[in-house]
């Protein structure tokens, strides 16, 4: 069961760096079932901190990189083009599409938006703000699975 559990919470891990999968909430999910299968108070213990740090880890990637796109003046709907150019490149280019088409998308928003000469500072900036994001989202399931690591260890 073990086993089973430590794979979903490592392709969880990777979902979060390759955003294909929903990673955080796969990696909840995995110790959400070892606690159901566990059971006792160590194994809800240890569900209920690793759901801590991973909603945690949610509220504040949101959190940090919106002050940072919002002091550096990068709106929301740039994000968005991103995303959609982001989806789209996804399925035009396998593996590196989506990232291509993050980039293109928020340069493209942003060149519309103020012009050719800050289009690419303000690209680098929600980059930056991205990659934060991610980041902060990979250091929460990171702790998640060292908490659910010494759970299995203390039961």
């Amino acid at each position: 069961m073990e086993l089973v559990v430590a794979v979903a919470i490592a392709v969880g891990i990777a979902g979060i760096i390759v955003p294909v999968l929903p990673g955080t909430l796969l990696v909840l999910g995995a110790v959400l079932v070892w606690a159901l299968e566990i059971g006792g108070s160590t194994a809800w213990a240890v569900f209920a901190a690793c759901a801590l740090l991973l909603v945690g880890g949610s509220v504040v990637k949101y959190l940090v990189p919106g002050r940072r796109l919002k002091a550096s003046g990068v709106p929301n709907r740039t994000l968005v083009a991103g995303g959609v150019l982001a989806f789209v490149g996804f399925f035009v280019i396998p593996l590196v599409g989506m990232f291509i088409g993050f980039v293109l998308g928020v340069y493209a928003a942003e060149r519309a938006r103020v012009g050719g000469a800050q289009a690419w500072p303000s690209t680098m900036a929600a980059l930056r703000a991205v990659g934060v994001s991610i980041l902060i989202e990979l250091v929460a399931a990171f702790l998640a699975a060292v908490v659910w690591v010494v759970g299995v260890t203390a039961t």
